[in-house]
């Protein structure tokens, strides 16, 4: 479930009759009439009153415990009137049921009584995430979610797990249209003038009854805390060591004592702690659901550079010593379309990660994937790196321009892309079996590839083939690369329901 933080300066996602008459800053902090405050500061309000002379008050999506003393700790359902919210991020509240006053996630809230506050409300979701949420193992047939269309503008898409003889479990899709008036509709014979009460009525059924909301999974916070950027290393404990490479080690821990992180830590000399910082401004800016996101960094050396934890470890270490053993081409395909999802968004970006490969891919429940270590391979001092010939350059998985010349660009990028596409279909074998990395350079340079993997179609080493194309012009964008595995085994299959046949 995604929600975009609601600050003065942004155009509010809701739609016009959900629009309560906002001034320019539309979530004003004057008490509204009804709102009572005594002396001890606590704040009582007549019910069904949240919205009130300009003001808007938010409701808590989900639960959250305070991790520093300046947090407010609130259970999901929990009302808050917003006192100052021009940091994006995490926004001065006040609680109506407590009182207090501290600093909440902007994306743990909702306005009351909005479309966004509502439990089948997803937001911006693409259709394959969707997807992925409605089939996880314990969602039945049924159970059901409402999204912005990803094809049309202001449009909404109602998505339903199904099941039929056919093809199984599987996802119907149903797009809700707005009338000129505000009104939605799925069929033009039965039209609301909201879309709570739409969704109320098809609860009936579609394709089938809607039974179920789709669970969600507690989004991370943008950041650790409110100010917790650069932060003490004494805040961090390092309680369980997950990996070691070449430059550092990684680390299960927890930070503040209250928040369970992951921590890399880097050997002295590795690289300088002023380009780190630098580069890792902009890491920090990089949001997206496939990339692990940067919370915080410890400056001096030995750098600490602090995430989110992923309880599956590297996609390497799962493919080869974990459940990933066990997966079948589709779920392997669904990786990669999800790793292809996070790189295209890089590539928007006009960034470059430099260094993907299943190593520096993470796995969470579910199997979520996402992308780390992006931009960090460019700071690395070590001179067996920099070399770009050393025993600790990547040589397997960097494209011939970049390795050669140092030519890295969001091409060579797809180079390494396929790559990473034979360590999943062989779970987690070394590239060019049999190859050291300077015979493999000079092949590769003569236009050797790797030949089809054993049990992988034709088709995905065809995709692989116009990675490693000499060219790097020739080779396919990520958007591209991201449509094609999402849609490799549904590739007749139309987008939407018909919405005539209802």
């Amino acid at each position: 479930r995604k929600h975009f933080p609601y600050d003065a300066k942004q155009t509010t996602t809701l739609p016009d009759d959900e629009i309560h008459s906002r001034q320019s800053n539309q979530f004003s902090i004057h008490p509204p009439d009804k709102l009572i405050l005594d002396m001890n500061d606590s704040i009582s309000l007549y019910p069904s009153q949240y919205i009130h002379c300009g003001v808007t008050f938010f409701v808590a999506l989900y639960d959250y415990e305070a991790r520093t003393s300046d947090d407010l700790t609130f259970k999901k359902g929990d009302r808050f009137q917003i006192i100052n919210n021009t940091e994006g991020d995490w926004w001065e509240a006040r609680s109506i049921n407590t009182g207090k006053k501290g600093y909440i996630p902007s994306n743990y809230v909702a306005p009351a009584d909005s479309i966004q506050a509502e439990e089948w409300y997803f937001g911006k979701m693409g259709r394959k995430d969707a997807e992925r949420l409605l089939l996880n193992p314990g969602n039945n047939r049924g159970t059901f979610l409402v999204r912005e269309s990803e094809t049309t503008k202001g449009a909404y898409s109602l998505s339903i797990r199904d099941w039929d003889d056919a093809k199984g479990d599987n996802v119907k899709h149903y797009k809700i249209r707005k009338l000129d008036n505000g009104g939605y509709y799925i069929t033009t014979r039965a039209q609301f003038d909201t879309l709570q009460k739409l969704v109320k009525h098809y609860t009936d059924g579609l394709c089938h009854r809607l039974t179920t909301v789709c669970p969600t999974v507690k989004p991370q916070t943008q950041g650790l805390a409110k100010d917790a950027w650069e932060i003490p290393r004494e805040s961090l404990r390092l309680e369980l060591k997950l990996g070691q490479g070449c430059f550092g080690e990684v680390w299960m821990g927890t930070w503040n004592g209250t928040t369970k992180v992951a921590i890399k830590t880097l050997k002295p000399g590795t690289m300088s702690p002023e380009a780190f910082l630098q580069e890792a401004q902009i890491m920090k800016k990089l949001r997206h659901d496939k990339l692990v996101p940067l919370y915080a960094v410890v400056s001096e050396e030995p750098i600490y550079i602090v995430t989110e934890y992923m309880a599956k470890g590297s996609l390497l270490d799962f493919l080869k010593e974990g459940d990933g053993k066990f997966l079948k081409l589709p779920l392997l395909v669904d990786m990669a379309a999800q790793i292809a999802d996070g790189m295209a968004f890089i590539e928007r970006m006009n960034y470059i990660h430099r260094d993907l490969r299943a190593a520096n891919i993470l796995v969470a429940d579910n199997l979520v994937c996402k992308i780390a270590d992006f931009g960090l391979a460019r700071l690395i001092e070590d001179n067996e790196y920099t070399a770009r010939q050393g025993a600790k350059f990547p040589i397997k998985w960097t494209a011939p321009e970049a390795a050669l010349y140092g030519r890295f660009t969001i091409k060579s990028d797809g180079w390494s892309f396929g790559i990473l596409l034979t360590e999943l279909v062989t779970k987690g074998r070394v590239p060019y079996p049999g190859m050291v990395n300077r015979e493999v350079l000079e092949q590769v340079e003569r236009g050797y590839r790797m030949p089809c993997p054993q049990g992988c179609p034709d088709s995905l080493h065809e995709m692989m083939k116009l990675c490693w194309k000499k060219d790097p012009d020739e080779r396919p964008t990520f958007e591209y690369i991201q449509s094609f595995l999402e849609d490799y085994f549904t590739a007749t299959e139309p987008q939407y329901q018909p919405g005539d046949n209802l």
